[in-house]
Order: C-alpha cells, then sequence, then structure tokens
C-alpha cells in the first residue's frame, strides 16, 4: 500500500509544522517526534485542511495557508468565563498568561488560558490558541492506508 492516495477515508500519518502569520513557529509533532494520526472524513479538520491533504502519499511534502475559519475557527466570546479568585489553589494559581486544566462535568479535563485578573474575578478562555488566527502548514505524509 505504499502508493496508496489519501482519499475520503483514508487513515493518514502525517507530519506537521505549524506557522503564525509572522512566521513564528506554533506547533510541530518534529519536536517529539511523533508524527500525527487522521482518520479522512471523521469530522476531526476543515474540509478545507482535508481538501490539501486529498490526492497526497506517502513521502510527499506540501505547505499551505488557511483562513481562520478553515483552521482553527474563530475565538467565541461564549468560550470566555469569570471565576472567583477563591476557585485557585497555591498549585494552580490565577496568574496572567498560565493555561490551567479544569475538569469538565463529564469528568475530562479542558485546558483554559487565564487571560486577566482584576480583583476577585479571574477571566479564563477555553477557546483553542491558535483560533482566529491565519496558519500556514507544512505536511510530510509519513503513511496512507
Amino acid at each position: 500500500m505504499t502508493d496508496a492516495v489519501i482519499a475520503g477515508n483514508s487513515t493518514v500519518i502525517f507530519h506537521f509544522d505549524i506557522k503564525l502569520s509572522d512566521g513564528s513557529a506554533a506547533e510541530s509533532t518534529r519536536v517529539h517526534n511523533k508524527p500525527a494520526k487522521l482518520q479522512m472524513g471523521d469530522s476531526s479538520i476543515s474540509p478545507a485542511f482535508e481538501a490539501e491533504l486529498s490526492g497526497l502519499k506517502a513521502g510527499d511534502k506540501k505547505t499551505f495557508t488557511l483562513a481562520p475559519e478553515d483552521a482553527y475557527g474563530m475565538p467565541n466570546p461564549d468560550n470566555i468565563y469569570y471565576v472567583d479568585r477563591s476557585k485557585f489553589s497555591a498549585d494552580a494559581p490565577a496568574k496572567a498568561g498560565t493555561i490551567i486544566g479544569f475538569t469538565m462535568p463529564d469528568g475530562s479535563e479542558m485546558p483554559g488560558l487565564v487571560r486577566e485578573v482584576v480583583g476577585e474575578s479571574v477571566t479564563i478562555d477555553f477557546n483553542h490558541p491558535l483560533a482566529g488566527q491565519t496558519l500556514t502548514f507544512s505536511v510530510e505524509i509519513v503513511q496512507v492506508s
């Protein structure tokens, strides 16, 4: 299956690098040499991202830029919460710029970024850190099945 081409239901293993519009690095699977795994068509990535991968095969490399709505979406104001400062501990202090894991009602954990601390009010942003950003992706396809 070395010549398999990425199509609608392919499983794809690939490396990626993400750069912000200013050229700075945002994320890379190469840092820990752990490629990403993706099931095409499962709605885990945007249709625009899938379209960029479609037709590629193992060994192929491609660089493309996606608008925010085709990458991580636009920040959603409903994902901003205000929490009382007393809810934080010495282990996880309310300090602007800190990312803290919050336990959701279903038991899962979601990271939130402390945006601001004013008096006893702490502003937590649960939007993806790359939401609202135009991003350039460089991908290298490792395996297609």
